[in-house]
């Protein structure tokens, strides 16, 4: 039986012990495995008996891999007959081992008492979204710059505005040093992609003239080697080209390859759609924010760090996921932005517990409100976001977390839905 007491607040430690016919049968595994490998002289590989294997080894190399193999038996026990339903992964420590058994000491963190004093008339309204010809005609400059075209000049200089394609390679103390080299790199002047002073410097070069760039890296570069060195670039300029900016014209229009888009007012109009369409979207993560915000201020709740500390975590694997996405590990971010796995935790805590807190709010609004959603629904929603994602609905449910994450998400959804209602 599991021997549990309540450390602090919801914080429980549990006992199992695991001994008799269980313990021996994990002995017996571990040693049917070791046996194979075993070499004691006089016997050949798997064939060492157990008394003589215990004899040159020791008991004790047996009881920590049938603790391991044990362990997950164990904390199976620890939930089973303690009834108690972890908030986060549980700690364990081994708490004795012998050869009569093995005690797990499993620390197990449960959902804090959460009180929501109130959660209706908050009188909290979404922004009105409005779209200007300013911010429309900005966006059309942009979509009119992208489709710029380039056409090559046949003489002069490199001049602001243009693209110089140039061979170029960086020497330190005389030395080629990794990274600084490139071949027909089409490098935009003013756009401050390099370092200080290099655009500058090819400014004014003439087509197939090569020139030698004297410059210093930036004190906080994120080469080490280099920051704060100074250092010789030789730059050729292969080529120049220029911008031609495009017209809003039948040719224009084509390119876009835009369906039902042959005109200025047309595109316009698809920009303006386009924008409300984000500003929208941002409007409304803004209302739910507020509201969350609002609700927040009249709850009382005691989190155990433990659940932010594994919020972060999580976090932090969203996070690499994106860098991972960029072509950047954690190391080369952390070596860019001169910072380290523990601040950029650290930077996450406070989204880390408000994203805790906000759970257990709407969790205990959802019950207050006897807010639940049928099988039947969550199948539906399944079958739908499936359709959407072009993905068989088994491969999305195993990637999405099975049916009960679904049918949380539309629970978690409709609690928020209600709070919009109740506040307006």
């Amino acid at each position: 039986m599991a021997k549990e007491k309540e450390t602090k607040k919801n914080v429980h430690e549990v006992v199992i012990k695991i001994e008799g016919a269980e313990w021996n049968k994990a002995l017996d595994k571990v040693f049917a495995k070791k046996q194979k490998t075993a070499k004691v002289d006089g016997f050949r590989a798997g064939k060492v008996p157990r008394d003589i294997y215990e004899k040159n080894f020791g008991k004790e190399s047996l009881y920590f891999d049938a603790a391991d193999d044990l362990l997950q038996v164990a904390y199976v026990k620890a939930i089973e007959e303690s009834n108690l339903i972890p908030a986060v992964q549980p700690g364990v420590d081994l708490k004795s081992i012998n050869e009569n058994g093995v005690e797990f000491v499993f620390n197990i963190i449960t959902k804090p008492e959460v009180t929501v004093k109130n959660y209706k008339g908050l009188n909290i309204k979404p922004e009105e979204v409005k779209v200007t010809d300013e911010e429309i005609n900005h966006e059309l400059g942009h979509l009119l710059e992208r489709y710029t075209e380039l056409t090559t000049k046949e003489e002069g200089k490199v001049e602001e505005g243009e693209i110089a394609v140039i061979d170029f390679e960086g020497f330190k103390d005389g030395v080629a040093f990794e990274g600084g080299k490139g071949e027909n790199y089409s490098l935009e002047i003013g756009s401050n992609t390099f370092i200080p002073g290099f655009e500058e410097q090819v400014k004014g070069m003439a087509i197939g003239e090569e020139k030698d760039l004297n410059l210093t890296f930036p004190e906080d570069y994120g080469a080490k080697d280099l920051a704060g060195a100074d250092v010789v670039f030789k730059v050729k300029v292969n080529e120049i080209k220029q911008k031609v900016a495009r017209e809003l014209d039948e040719e224009f229009f084509e390119d876009l390859g835009m369906e039902g888009i042959d005109s200025e007012e047309s595109l316009k109009n698809s920009i303006k759609d386009s924008i409300k369409a984000q500003k929208e979207m941002d409007a409304e993560n803004a209302y739910v924010d507020r509201i969350l915000e609002a609700v927040a201020k009249n709850v009382e709740v005691d989190i155990p760090q433990e659940m932010v500390d594994e919020e972060v975590e999580r976090l932090m694997g969203r996070f690499a996921e994106q860098m991972k996405m960029q072509g950047i590990s954690l190391d080369l971010y952390y070596q860019f932005t001169g910072s380290s796995e523990k601040e950029l935790k650290a930077n996450m805590e406070k989204e880390a517990y408000n994203n805790v807190l906000y759970r257990l709010m709407l969790e205990e609004i959802m019950t207050l409100e006897k807010i639940e959603v049928t099988e039947e629904e969550a199948e539906k929603e399944a079958e739908a976001l499936a359709e959407k994602y072009q993905m068989d609905k088994k491969e999305f449910l195993a990637q999405f977390g099975g049916i009960d994450m679904i049918q949380y998400d539309l629970e978690i959804r409709k609690v928020m839905e209600l709070l919009k209602e109740l506040n307006k």
